[in-house]
């Protein structure tokens, strides 16, 4: 097993983890137990996502294919434009 990247928060951490699932890639979120105590412990490197040493690589090539990525042009109504809205 690898640690390939260290997600802001558990949001992401868990996004990242079905978006790797979804690509037939097993990603397996350590720390997410340690944020309970939050306060006791560092705040940032609690997390990480970690994965097999096979598939280690190409798990780094969707993750930085992920945090590269844009939004699409036209996907925001006229009344809010330049403005994604959810």
């Amino acid at each position: 097993m690898q640690r390939i990247y260290e997600p802001e928060n558990l949001m992401e951490g868990e996004l990242l983890q079905g978006m790797l699932a979804s690509e037939g890639v097993e990603a397996h979120l350590v720390g997410r137990d340690l944020l309970g105590g939050a306060g006791e412990l560092p705040v940032f490197g609690l997390l990480g996502l970690a994965v097999d040493n096979d598939q280690a690589q190409y798990a780094r090539e969707l993750i930085a294919a992920y945090n590269a990525a844009l939004p699409m042009s036209g996907d925001e109504p006229d009344s809010f434009p330049g403005v994604l809205v959810c």
